[in-house]
């Protein structure tokens, strides 16, 4: 095997590549990265048995081949290197040669034929879809995911395909994001997965491009194929829970916020949160939302905003984290917040929204109400 190919190109696939491979591989070849040069591209591969990334871009290829070099070793030496082009070739003991200017270095690879390629997607379902669609949907859920491996199936992002419509969702039990899109798929497919943390962070930083990608399913595996990169990730196995149950059907009182002050105010009331309870009280009076925590360390804060609040005093605590983290993934200028009692979940929808309006396909969020501290 022997090609040039831009170094910054071959830094570009190996940082795409590189966080799939195990920290501290079991079979010592998931530690490499699989290089291949054929018809014009070069392929790198990487695969940690749960998740695979397949990358490529154009290369001046002059003798075709194939081997597998470790990932960390070689990340760390072309990060270094200074020359605009590398000449790279691979002798038949898997010895690749990296000649950059004047510097040359040798790396010792391993043979491809161990290698565990990427299954194959030729019988799955399949769907298109636009990049930056998908991206939002898995941004919008997957902060919301539990990170307690004890919950297994509620560490991953659920996606419900039924009727033409795909549902996101993520939740750990105390708080949860739904987000929804139209599919141009077969309105008679219906089918529900659990997408593992990892493949989903890898599938964020791979939709970045403008255009359409493509999504295949089947009943073990999903991947994403943006055309330069394909990422394949076998499924959690097991039954996402029915979150429809703690979504509020209706709620007592709506709320119109504004975003970014809210977020500025809790962010500043949060200083006063004890460790030992995480909660924020909001207060509602007629035209005001006041926010309020003591802590018997630090003192104690109090905020206040104007807000379209109508009705009796209404008191409710949240976790102040939980909440910023809904406002850091929700757009709009304006959000709306659906309250009943203090005892209650609260739901936020991304938009401003009537109070006799459908949240439609607005992307909602669920906050589990925390105990009232006794001021």
């Amino acid at each position: 095997m022997k090609f040039i190919i831009s170094t910054q190109e071959l830094n570009y696939l190996i940082s795409k590549v590189q966080n799939v491979v195990p920290a501290r591989p079991t079979i010592p070849l998931l530690g490499n990265v699989l290089l291949e040069a054929k018809g014009g591209m070069i392929t790198l591969t990487a695969t940690d048995l749960l998740v695979g990334i397949r990358c490529t871009t154009e290369a001046k290829i002059e003798e075709e081949g194939a081997t597998t070099l470790p990932a960390k070793k070689l990340a760390s030496l072309t990060r270094e290197l200074t020359a605009v082009n590398l000449e790279v070739s691979t002798d038949d003991h898997d010895v690749t040669e990296i000649v950059a200017g004047t510097s040359r270095f040798k790396l010792n690879g391993m043979d491809k034929k161990d290698f565990s390629s990427l299954p194959d997607l030729s019988d799955a379902e399949r769907f298109k879809i636009d990049q930056t669609e998908l991206r939002d949907m898995l941004y919008r859920t997957a902060f919301a995911v539990s990170r307690e491996d004890t919950r297994y199936v509620l560490t991953g992002v659920g996606l419900r395909i039924q009727g033409k419509t795909a549902t996101f969702t993520g939740t750990d039990g105390k708080r949860l994001a739904r987000a929804h899109t139209t599919l141009d798929i077969d309105p008679e497919f219906s089918q529900s997965y659990i997408i593992p943390p990892k493949a989903v962070d890898e599938f964020m930083k791979s939709l970045t491009e403008e255009g359409e990608a493509t999504v295949f399913l089947s009943p073990d595996k999903i991947a994403i194929d943006t055309g330069s990169t394909l990422i394949v990730t076998k499924l959690l196995q097991g039954e996402y829970p029915d979150v429809s149950r703690v979504i509020p059907e209706k709620s007592e009182v709506i709320l119109s916020l504004h975003r970014e002050e809210l977020m500025t105010l809790l962010r500043q009331v949060s200083l006063f949160v004890p460790d030992t309870h995480q909660s924020v009280r909001f207060s509602f009076l007629k035209g005001e939302l006041k926010l309020s925590a003591n802590s018997m360390d630090v003192g104690e804060g109090k905020v206040s905003m104007p807000v379209n609040y109508h009705g009796s005093p209404l008191e409710i605590a949240f976790n102040p984290s939980f909440f910023l983290d809904i406002l850091r993934h929700s757009k709009e200028e304006t959000i709306t917040m659906g309250l009943t009692d203090p005892y209650n979940p609260g739901v936020i929808i991304d938009r401003p929204l009537s109070e006799d309006e459908d949240a439609g396909s607005s992307p909602l969020f669920v906050i589990m109400p925390m105990r009232l501290s006794e001021e």
